[in-house]
């Protein structure tokens, strides 16, 4: 697929590939030691690159999908934790809050998030509840001014470092206890504690967090869209935005591993001739390659029917996140593969590319939900095709 981009779109890319280039692939092992630093947030505000989802009026930098695509492309191809930025407080919480925020939020978030003044987690997961979304503990009770949130949120990127996170809840005391409203609660608040996580496999620069809700006064103002909607509205598009960023995020990885797989092949020699010129190595490249164009494609695809605000878009969306997740898990073990035992060592970046892969394949909605979820699809798609009742 030629890709044919606008003056405007290709300054947004070029923009990015270049601040990729000098301020994020010089740090990348710092950022995976030590976590990414609270003022890169600035640096990306400023470079424009928090704003995409935010409209003029507050102070951002809209960009068409498409090329909000492209960009989390290079930043995620040279730094994974960076990216987690833009997945999480621009696409997810941003993004969400410019849709459905109040005029007072939008007002009081938006500019802050869009020129990195603050950065935002979004608080779904829980430590007994992850792909079972609907069915969050953490709940709130109403008061006469407002609710009182109790309760804990489990693997939050970017918690650690957050100022604000948007949280989901269910209603203490609504019917069968699924009522479910999304809160925008800042740090400081008193009741709100955070215990980083440590030991993780991928992400480990993403400053993910425990957070606990200990009888947290909230107003009124502070809910996000109509209490008792938050799953059907607000959860649905921030999960939405987020498996859109997710699988551009894996395009990004699989690109980087076939880079690495290229450029190793054509260093390294073995039986006296270089890698490239054994066809096994070369079916792999091949390989990497067929499957990174596909995800692309279809991330694109994607990308073309949000743009168009195309019913479709979100089954798209769905179909590229799962395609490009399960690229970037095989195409980074086979960059692996081609390195041998320096793929093992971190002095490699295919060792990193591998671990950050594999979590792709859980966030946002993992592998196997995404193929519930598509079967289904499927099932009623087809069968209407067959003229079956």
């Amino acid at each position: 697929m030629k890709l044919s981009l606008t003056p405007e779109q290709t300054a947004a890319v070029e923009g990015a590939r270049a601040f990729a280039r000098a301020r994020l692939h010089p740090r990348v092992t710092e950022f995976e030691e030590r976590g990414v630093p609270k003022e890169l947030v600035r640096e990306l505000g400023d470079a424009g690159l928090l704003g995409a989802l935010v409209g003029d009026e507050w102070g951002g930098r809209p960009l068409d999908p498409v090329t909000w695509g492209l960009v989390t492309e290079e930043i995620g191809k040279v730094c994974c934790n960076t990216r987690y930025i833009l997945t999480v407080h621009a696409s997810i919480v941003a993004g969400t809050l410019a849709r459905w925020g109040s005029a007072a939020q939008k007002s009081e978030w938006l500019p802050r998030l869009a020129r990195g003044e603050a950065l935002a987690a979004f608080a779904l997961s829980e430590p007994d509840v992850g792909s079972d979304a609907a069915s969050v503990r953490t709940c709130y009770e109403k008061t006469d001014d407002g609710f009182i949130l109790r309760g804990a949120k489990r693997w939050t990127s970017l918690g650690a470092l957050a100022d604000v996170f948007l949280v989901i809840a269910r209603d203490a005391n609504g019917e069968n206890g699924r009522a479910v409203t999304a809160f925008l609660v800042p740090r400081q608040l008193a009741g709100v504690r955070v215990e980083p996580i440590r030991g993780m496999m991928a992400a480990r620069g993403s400053h993910i967090a425990e957070l606990h809700f200990d009888n947290v006064k909230l107003s009124r103002a502070d809910a996000v869209g109509r209490p008792g909607a938050g799953f059907t509205y607000v959860t649905s598009t921030a999960l939405d935005l987020g498996r859109y960023s997710v699988a551009w995020s894996a395009v990004a990885v699989a690109q980087a591993a076939i880079e690495a797989m290229v450029s190793y092949a054509l260093r390294r020699e073995q039986f006296g001739r270089p890698l490239q010129d054994f066809q096994l190595v070369k079916a792999m490249v091949g390989d990497a390659v067929t499957d990174t164009h596909a995800a692309r494609a279809l991330c694109l695809h994607a990308g073309e029917l949000r743009r168009a605000a195309d019913p479709e878009a979100i089954m798209a969306t769905n179909v590229a996140k799962q395609f490009a997740a399960r690229v970037a898990t095989r195409t980074t073990a086979a960059a692996l593969q081609l390195h041998g035992a320096n793929g093992l060592s971190s002095d490699y970046d295919v060792e990193r590319l591998f671990r950050e892969a594999r979590v792709l394949e859980i966030i946002e909605g993992s592998t196997q939900i995404q193929q519930l979820l598509l079967g289904d699809y499927g099932l009623q798609t087809y069968a209407r095709a067959t003229g079956y009742p």
